[in-house]
C-alpha cells in the first residue's frame, strides 16, 4: 500500500513524494496557475448564469402578475348559449285487453316523437316536434310543436309564436308519454280532442311582480284549431282567444299547493260561439329528507262549457281527480276518477275509474301497468287494461312542475 505525503514547498511546485520512494512528475508552476485561473472563471460564468436565470423568472413572474392585473374581473361568468340544437326520439309502445269490440287484445307502436330544442341567440329559443302516430293501422306523420320564445322582454314578460299546446288547465301543455297515467281523462279528450288544445298563434305570458307567491298570467291569440270537440276554425276574422292564471305557494320546504284559473273563447263547427272556463288543483308533498323515495301528488281540474248550437245553448261539465302515491324510489301508484259530459248533449255521459303502476327504470325509460273500467247512462260497462313501455334516445329535456 502506497503512503505519499505532500511537503509545503511541493504544494508549491505541484510534485508530491510517496514512500515507495517514487516521485510523481511535477506539475509546472505556469499550467498550475492555469488551472487555478479556469477554475475561478467558471465558478464566476456559472454564478452569472444563475443570476441571468433568476432575473429571468423574476421577470416573467412580474408580467404576468401585471397581466392578471389588467384583466377586467367579472363578478358572474358570462352566459353563451349553444347553438347545437338538443335532439331526442321519444317511442310509445303499448299493447291493451278490452271487453269490447271483436278484437280485445292488441299491441301497437302508438307515437314516436322526435323534439330538437335549441338556443337561436341570446334573446330566443326555439322548440320543435315531430310526430309519427299510428292511426287506423298507418303512421301519419304531423307537426305536433314548432315555436320560438323569447328569453330578454321586459317588465317580466315572455313570448311565444308558433303552433303550440295551448295554456289550458294543468296537463294540457304536457305531452302525453309524459303523464304519469296511460290514458288521457275523458274531460280533455271530449272537451278538446284526443291531441288536447292544441293550435298556430301568439302566446304572452307575465310574471306578476308579485312577492308573497308565484304568479302568472297567460293571454292566448290562435287561429283556431283543426280539431276539437269545442272549436273550430272560422273562415271569418274570428280567433280563439285563451287566459291563464297560475298561483303557487310554497306551503313549507316539503308541500306546495297550485291553484289555475283557465278561460276560452271561440268559434265552434256551427258559427256560434263556445266558452269553457276550468279550475285546476295541485297539492305535493315531497320531504326534503327522503325525496327520491317519497312523494305524494294530490290534484283535480274541472271544466265548464257554454256552447252555442244555433237557436239553444248546451251546458255541460266534466272533471278528474286523481291520487299519485311513490311507493319506493322507482315505483309509483296512482288512482283516477274521471267524470265527463259531451259538449254537444249533456244528457250523455261517462264515469271511470282507474289505476296505473309505473316503474321508472330511468328518467329514458318506464313502463306502466293500468286498468280502467268506463260506464253510462247510454253504454254498457266497459274493461280495460294497458301496458305502456316509454323510453328516450338522445337528450332528456325537464317536464312542467
Amino acid at each position: 500500500m502506497l503512503t505519499c505525503r505532500l511537503h509545503l514547498k511541493d504544494r508549491i511546485r505541484g510534485s508530491r513524494i510517496c514512500s515507495s520512494g517514487i516521485q510523481r512528475t511535477p506539475i509546472p508552476r505556469q499550467r498550475f496557475l492555469l488551472l487555478i485561473l479556469l477554475l475561478i472563471f467558471n465558478a464566476e460564468a456559472g454564478a452569472q448564469e444563475i443570476k441571468i436565470t433568476a432575473e429571468n423568472d423574476s421577470l416573467l413572474q412580474a408580467l404576468e402578475r401585471e397581466m392578471a392585473a389588467a384583466q377586467p374581473r367579472q363578478n358572474t361568468p358570462r352566459f353563451r348559449p349553444s347553438t347545437n340544437p338538443d335532439i331526442s326520439i321519444i317511442t310509445d309502445v303499448r299493447s291493451w285487453y278490452t271487453s269490447q269490440g271483436p278484437r280485445n287484445v292488441d299491441a301497437e307502436v302508438h307515437e314516436v316523437e322526435s323534439s330538437f330544442r335549441s338556443a337561436i341567440d341570446p334573446f330566443a329559443r326555439a322548440d320543435i316536434y315531430v310526430s309519427m302516430a299510428h292511426e287506423d293501422g298507418e303512421f301519419e306523420f304531423e307537426l305536433e310543436e314548432a315555436y320560438l320564445t323569447t328569453l330578454s322582454l321586459p317588465y317580466r314578460l315572455q313570448l311565444r309564436v308558433g303552433k303550440f299546446r295551448n295554456t289550458v288547465g294543468k296537463i294540457n301543455r304536457i305531452h302525453p308519454h309524459a303523464l304519469p297515467f296511460v290514458d288521457v281523462p275523458a274531460v280533455y279528450t271530449n272537451f278538446f280532442g284526443n291531441e288536447g288544445l292544441n293550435d298556430q298563434g301568439a302566446s304572452l305570458s307575465w310574471l306578476l311582480p308579485n312577492t308573497s307567491f308565484y304568479q302568472e298570467l297567460t293571454v292566448e291569440v290562435t287561429r283556431g284549431p283543426g280539431e276539437s270537440e269545442s272549436f273550430a276554425f272560422n273562415e271569418g276574422n274570428r280567433f280563439l282567444y285563451t287566459g291563464h292564471l297560475k298561483n303557487f305557494w310554497d306551503l313549507s320546504e316539503d308541500k306546495t299547493l297550485e291553484l289555475g284559473l283557465s278561460a276560452i273563447a271561440g268559434p265552434n263547427e256551427l258559427e256560434q260561439t263556445s266558452w269553457i272556463g276550468g279550475v285546476d288543483v295541485t297539492y305535493r308533498w315531497k320531504p326534503l329528507r327522503f325525496n327520491t323515495y317519497q312523494s305524494l301528488t294530490l290534484q283535480a281540474e274541472t271544466f265548464f262549457s257554454h256552447k252555442e248550437i244555433r237557436d239553444y245553448v248546451v251546458k255541460s261539465w266534466g272533471m278528474y281527480a286523481l291520487v299519485n302515491y311513490q311507493l319506493a324510489q322507482r315505483w309509483f301508484l296512482l288512482g283516477r276518477f274521471d267524470h265527463s259530459d259531451i259538449p254537444d248533449d249533456a244528457a250523455w255521459n261517462e264515469s271511470a275509474v282507474s289505476t296505473t303502476l309505473g316503474w321508472y327504470l330511468t328518467e329514458y325509460q318506464k313502463l306502466e301497468f293500468g286498468v280502467k273500467t268506463s260506464w253510462g247512462p247510454t253504454f254498457d260497462q266497459t274493461y280495460q287494461g294497458l301496458v305502456r313501455l316509454v323510453f328516450v334516445i338522445g337528450t332528456h329535456g325537464a317536464h312542467e312542475y
